[in-house]
């Protein structure tokens, strides 16, 4: 893999040679590009005004922020690159913090970090080997394509994982979900077959099936087409299903969750 990233990670006086890499892989995504139905030619886009409905090149192009309904503040690059901070190639962990403490809704991106060069791999190791025996995680900043995040960096096998975190002010407030403000009581006979039905399809993590079914049926289509084959779609049969009594459908569950156990 090649790093997309070098510098250091410092905490108090310890200042670790390290480099990060990408951990999603996007190789295997498959996309389409738009084209021309005519004379499947690639469509482009043209930037214009959709006052005077003139085509704009980018030298036109200024940033405005909308501060009332039409009403805007305009910003030229220069003064956004005035705003800009520079990368200090170092990672400076500010606290340490339980990994229970941080909610999922948090995590924005992952990205895994090794050691930089044969002198780091003593201090990195040791690093690692400090955030598992305490069971944290260290929070720090990093400046990565001009704009500062704040980062989770736990330990992982040889090597740590760092994920960048999401800021509070960009997380909507659970509280808005409709109809969740009180709880609902459950029934009791109902929960405990739900609890049964729950402990009849427990397995581990790693067993679960994680089948790209869509991606894979995407590139069926696509080799057909490319092979020149007739494309057929499959009757995914009635929609509508009958309603049927909950307490019934939690026994039949928990009897066919047995049947692919056994």
């Amino acid at each position: 893999m090649r790093s997309i990233w070098k510098g250091h990670i410092r905490f108090s006086l310890v200042t670790i040679p390290i480099q990060i890499f990408n951990a999603v892989e996007t190789k295997g995504n498959v996309s389409f590009r738009q084209i021309h139905s005519k004379d499947n030619g690639p469509v482009g886009y043209k930037k214009y005004c959709k006052t005077c409905e003139e085509t704009v090149g980018r030298d036109d192009i200024v940033k405005g922020f909308e501060y009332e309904p039409d009403q805007y503040a305009i910003f030229n690059s220069e003064e956004l690159n005035s705003v800009k901070l520079k990368s200090t190639k170092a990672i400076d962990i500010e606290a340490f913090v339980d990994i229970d403490e941080v909610h999922p809704t948090r995590y924005e991106a992952v990205y895994y970090v090794g050691p930089e060069a044969e002198i780091a791999k003593g201090p990195f190791a040791l690093f690692c080997s400090a955030l598992r025996e305490s069971g944290k995680a260290g929070i720090g900043r990093i400046i990565l394509r001009d704009r500062e995040d704040v980062v989770l960096i736990t330990p992982h096998e040889n090597a740590l994982i760092m994920y960048k975190l999401r800021f509070p002010y960009e997380l909507r407030s659970i509280e808005k979900v409709p109809d969740t403000k009180e709880p609902a009581k459950a029934d009791k006979a109902q929960l405990k077959l739900a609890m049964q039905l729950i402990d009849s399809l427990s397995m581990s993590f790693d067993k679960v099936d994680f089948e790209d079914r869509y991606r894979d049926a995407l590139l069926e289509l696509v080799e057909k087409k490319v092979q020149g084959k007739q494309i057929v779609t499959m009757d995914e049969g009635e929609d509508d299903k009958p309603v049927v009594d909950i307490m019934d459908a939690l026994k039949k569950s928990i009897e066919e969750a047995k049947k692919k156990s056994a």
